[in-house]
């Protein structure tokens, strides 16, 4: 090894300033319901496993709009994160204007709730914060998992043109992961060229997106959260009472102890299965529940799988988003900023 090579490989990445404040700034931090239970911090890998549909999507979008959201805006709260969301669409059928609906009604419910006058029908929301919001949202689409392969190796490029403009990355969220697993597992070999010798097979190709979204993880500080459809699904009851779930004491992930048996059948390869961190688990539930306007709307069931906690969340989805709701009442909980506030600033400070 010559003189130069040598000097390129010990010279740093970040100095030892930026190496304290990346280090320092990976807080913890809690998402609002129906990911509020446990906390998530830099390095967690989140898998949202459901058949489809079970409103794994929704629940990405509310956690989007927590995140690019900023704490205060003009003396408003809304609880936010103010980072960058980086949203890779494998399923091709993201609603880019449910995210704006949904962010339009969290930016006018937080500007309701602390901006008193009588005629609360005459406000809107400040177009400029909404503008701020979208560009913290990058929003990207693939078609074959080579494709993804390419965006995960681009994507630090991407990011630090958004740190260039004051934007910190925060989520990078995958709908869904297992999208291209029936034509990669049609297909014998994805050859790279003519010349490639070696052949890329089902396992190899999702070892591969692994290793890129290690090494994306190894530099910037983010959480992973990645939906998955169910393609066997185990007979489950749809009564969380007949559920026996274990208690609260695995609450931080043990790994000492046993993992319940999931209720589907795993089709991802093992290097996934190793690589997710935390695991939830979403079916429809029998009965429905009655929205603020009356609507007639299908109650999901969400339960913690890793670590595993012994609630079960009941949620609907309305035009505002998520609404937590329990059996024997209407409306339990519905998602507000006041409460995104709370959530959000619990472990931030």
């Amino acid at each position: 090894m010559g003189e130069h090579e040598a000097r390129g490989w010990i010279r740093s990445d970040e100095t030892a300033k930026q190496m304290l404040s990346r280090v320092l700034g990976d807080r913890a931090f809690l998402l609002l319901p129906p990911l509020h239970r446990v906390p998530l911090r830099a390095g967690n890998v989140v898998e949202i496993t459901g058949s489809s549909p079970t409103a794994k999507t929704q629940i990405l979008i509310q956690a989007a709009i927590t995140c690019i959201l900023p704490k205060t805006w003009n003396g408003v709260h809304y609880g936010g994160l103010e980072k960058l969301v980086l949203f890779l669409d494998l399923d091709c059928r993201f609603d880019v204007l449910r995210l704006s609906d949904m962010l339009k009604h969290r930016l006018l419910e937080a500007y309701q709730s602390n901006v008193k006058t009588q005629d609360k029908s005459k406000i809107v929301y400040d177009e400029e914060l909404y503008v701020s919001c979208m560009k913290r949202f990058l929003y990207l689409r693939c078609y074959d998992s080579l494709e993804l392969l390419s965006t995960l190796k681009t994507l630090h490029y991407r990011i630090r043109l958004q740190e260039a403009c004051g934007s910190q990355v925060g989520v990078l969220m995958i709908d869904s992961i297992g999208a291209f697993h029936w034509t990669d597992r049609l297909s014998s070999s994805l050859a790279l060229d003519k010349n490639n010798r070696k052949s890329l097979s089902l396992t190899n190709v999702v070892e591969t997106i692994v290793q890129e979204m290690k090494k994306l993880m190894q530099v910037h500080s983010l959480v992973v959260i990645a939906t998955k459809a169910t393609i066997y699904e185990e007979k489950y009851p749809t009564n969380e009472n007949n559920r026996n779930i274990s208690s609260h004491s695995d609450l931080f992930g043990n790994p000492s102890s046993k993992a319940q048996q999931p209720p589907f059948r795993e089709f991802m390869p093992s290097s996934w299965q190793a690589f997710v961190t935390h695991k939830i688990f979403i079916r429809k539930s029998d009965d429905h529940h009655k929205s603020l306007g009356q609507q007639n709307l299908s109650a999901y069931l969400l339960e913690w799988l890793q670590p595993q906690l012994s609630s079960i969340d009941r949620f609907i989805v309305d035009d505002s988003g998520i609404v937590i709701v329990s059996k024997h009442t209407q409306i339990l909980f519905h998602v507000s900023s006041s409460h995104a506030v709370w959530y959000c600033h619990c472990l931030m400070t």
